[in-house]
């Protein structure tokens, strides 16, 4: 075990970051953050900010030398990054985790070699891989960048292959995956941690609402049947192991009209739709990383209550900060920013939790909560 005291790092200095920060430094470690923002939100409250590139070796060498162990935030970090730290010290997830979510392509072959079901998918690499498509996948589809898309970023509907060519041509033929649009009912996902020994404790499932590619409300308890939810976290389960991940990891899933479940994505990193776990659960999925990171026993991940979390996205912001007044007047809102220095149409800048005595009591309150918020 990796005790309180010790000194561990952080690859990312996101808004993700940040929370394992706040997690890490209540619990009593002393945290260092690599990130190229000098102003990056993880990096302005960390004991020691490293300013520089994720494959700066000089750097690497340092951080590795002062900390007990490191892990990362978000999935683009380069595998080789991850790699040499692991032969200096303890890195969790591993850099070959990493190497098989951290392209589109990759992970879909890696979770439809596992016997799970994704949606019909077709590589297109070039020009000529999209005459093929309509040979393996119904049109309409969305054509996604492999390698670095979030939060709808990199990813065009298509309803015909001229569509698809001009999206193509719109991402600069990147590297991209064409996938089948699923007849959605609901969107899930689930966020589990994974020791070291390969115990797994599980959060509960999660509904979400994305509005323009972006996630926009997370509802837990899910309204899915319970069968449903033990095959999702089965599911999430079985890749998790079959990642010999461990840490924090997020399954996102789709379930069709017709009852199918179909796996989406895999997050090697806490995730957004977990942030209702900071404050409706026992541990939240931070501190759960914080433990998995430190070979420590797992958190109880029981839910205390319902719970709707709403992104706060740099939209409403306008030329001034938002009026918190009525969002806080109410007590059962709980309100988290992350620091972020500018605010951006699209740009995640905080979210803030309901808890009530069941979801639909929480999303009115969330409902109205956001609506005055952007009226404001």
């Amino acid at each position: 075990m990796i005790l309180p005291g010790a000194t561990l790092g952080m690859l990312g200095g996101g808004q993700l970051g940040r929370m394992f920060t706040t997690a890490a430094q209540t619990m009593g470690y002393k945290v260092i953050v690599l990130d190229p923002d000098p102003l990056s939100p993880a990096g302005i409250i960390a004991d020691q900010h490293l300013c520089a590139k994720y494959d700066d070796k000089v750097i690497l060498e340092s951080l590795a030398l002062a900390c007990d162990a490191v892990t990362t935030e978000f999935e683009n970090i380069p595998a080789s990054t991850l790699a040499y730290l692991e032969s200096k010290t303890v890195v969790h997830p591993s850099s070959k985790a990493l190497e098989k979510t951290q392209n589109r392509i990759i992970e879909k072959q890696f979770i439809a070699s596992l016997g799970i079901a994704v949606a019909p998918f077709l590589p297109i690499r070039t020009e000529e891989d999209i005459d093929d498509v309509e040979s393996h996948i119904q049109l309409p589809g969305i054509l996604k960048v492999a390698n670095f898309g979030y939060d709808g970023k990199g990813q065009v509907v298509c309803h015909s292959l001229d569509e698809v060519r001009q999206a193509f041509a719109l991402l600069n033929q990147a590297e991209c995956v064409f996938e089948e649009r699923i007849d959605l009912d609901r969107e899930v996902s689930t966020v589990l941690a994974r020791g070291q020994l390969g115990d797994i404790s599980n959060f509960p499932v999660a509904e979400n609402i994305h509005i323009n590619g972006i996630l926009h409300s997370t509802t837990v308890p899910s309204a899915i049947s319970d069968e449903q939810a033990r095959t999702v976290m089965e599911i999430a389960d079985k890749i998790a192991e079959s990642l010999n991940y461990v840490g924090t990891m997020a399954v996102e899933f789709f379930i069709s009209k017709e009852g199918d479940i179909i796996t989406n994505e895999i997050a090697p990193r806490p995730h957004n739709s977990g942030h209702f776990t900071l404050d409706a659960c026992e541990t939240s999925q931070f501190e759960q990383q914080v433990r998995m990171l430190c070979n420590l026993p797992s958190g109880n991940c029981e839910l205390k209550s319902p719970v709707v979390m709403i992104n706060i996205l740099g939209d409403i912001w306008g030329s001034s900060q938002p009026d918190w007044h009525d969002l806080l007047s109410i007590p059962n809102n709980k309100l988290h920013l992350y620091g972020k220095q500018e605010a951006r149409v699209g740009r995640k800048m905080g979210h803030f939790n309901v808890l009530a005595a069941s979801t639909e009591q929480a999303m009115v309150v969330a409902n109205n909560s956001f609506e005055r918020l952007k009226a404001d």
